[in-house]
């Protein structure tokens, strides 16, 4: 979770595109103190970090992101906004995750996105469940096997999720086949506004 107080602006020191993604190099003075797998926002854009070199790391954007941000205009020498996640006694990288499982979805397609990968989940649809929040939206958050991630093409049953290689390769996303279940949380903040309406 960020705050939308950018902390200082990091400079673009490389661009590599990889297939559909592309990785951006940047250097800021807080690299020191960043580690493999934590969230920065750039621009506003929450990117993982996925290595670290010096005073340098390096985030990678896929095509969805591209296409919805302004990443893809960027050069080097350009500045960006970043922001690390918020401290509550702790960095809050992602969305806020309880870590409460609501139920398990099963994989029921995985496709390939020119370098990454979409996996498509189906779960059990309960309407009173989704009366109280227990439902996807698009471009919201959900939880797959403890892994923060956006909803893509969400229906009353199923939704995708998009997985980049780096991830692919450091979770159990690897081993995630057609068939295989996962444990599905599902966004916090849906629950409460759905118990808001209720309430109303």
């Amino acid at each position: 979770m960020f705050s939308g107080i950018i902390e200082e602006f990091a400079t673009v020191v490389a661009i590599k595109q990889d297939r559909d993604n592309i990785d951006f190099t940047l250097s800021c003075s807080f690299t020191s103190e960043l580690g493999i797998d934590q969230s920065v926002a750039h621009n506003g854009v929450c990117l993982t970090v996925v290595s670290i070199e010096g005073s340098n790391y390096v985030v990678t954007a896929m095509k969805e992101t591209l296409q919805r941000s302004n990443l893809g205009l960027l050069r080097v020498g350009d500045k960006v906004n970043v922001e690390r996640s918020m401290l509550m006694n702790g960095r809050l990288d992602g969305h806020i995750v309880q870590g409460h499982v609501d139920q398990t979805a099963r994989c029921i397609a995985t496709a390939d996105a020119n370098g990454s990968t979409y996996f498509t989940f189906q779960y059990d649809f309960d309407p009173g469940k989704a009366q109280n929040g227990y439902f996807t939206v698009d471009k919201g958050s959900v939880t797959v096997n403890g892994v923060s991630l956006t909803v893509c093409n969400p229906t009353p049953d199923t939704f995708q999720v998009a997985i980049i290689p780096y991830t692919f390769e450091h979770t159990n996303f690897c081993d995630i086949k057609v068939g295989s279940v996962v444990n599905i949380e599902f966004d916090i903040l849906g629950k409460y506004i759905a118990r808001l309406q209720q309430l109303r």
